[in-house]
């Protein structure tokens, strides 16, 4: 199963496809999709639709998630970060893919096991579990497939419990 995790922003959006065969995570592709500072709002957003749009027809992922905007003291930086995301789900419902929203406590218990980890542990986890030599830049990319790690994790989760309940009641 191939799945597409973001870590949405204007500036830079982090976006990484990973894909699970057996037990085994393998990156597909990964990187950011950069904005100019200097371009206005909209521009910025249609770039990121345009772009995503173009890998995810490319790349077909089953399924897509994207970072839960969490909390932010800059009320500024959350505004953007909603309108990235809002543009992240209108190209998940473009497609027609299921879409899976997770916080970032949430991200980190299902890499590294603790909520509480921080961007160098994640980091390393995300290495380990892909088979990577070093982290991935820059932090964009690896929290998006941070996110997609967690997903995969959160879809397998699910699948083995649907069996198993199916099993118990069919």
């Amino acid at each position: 199963m191939l799945v597409l995790g973001v870590d949405p922003g204007t500036a830079l959006a982090g976006y990484g496809f990973v894909e699970q065969v057996g037990s085994r995570l393998h990156l597909v592709d990964a990187g950011v999709i950069r904005t100019p500072p200097d371009w206005p709002a909209q521009q910025r957003l249609l770039h990121l639709h345009d772009e995503l749009t173009r890998l995810v027809a490319f790349h077909k992922p089953a399924s897509m998630a994207v970072e839960k905007l969490f909390f932010n003291r800059n009320v500024r930086t959350a505004m953007a970060v909603g309108e990235a995301r809002g543009t992240i789900l209108l190209v998940a419902a473009r497609f027609g893919l299921p879409l899976d929203e997770y916080t970032p406590p949430a991200v980190k218990m299902a890499v590294t096991g603790t909520g509480a980890a921080d961007k160098q542990q994640v980091a390393a986890m995300v290495c380990r579990l892909l088979g990577l030599s070093r982290p991935p830049t820059p932090d964009d990319v690896t929290d998006a497939l941070a996110i997609a790690i967690c997903h995969l994790h959160h879809l397998t989760t699910l699948s083995r419990w649907q069996r198993s309940a199916g099993g118990i009641h069919g």
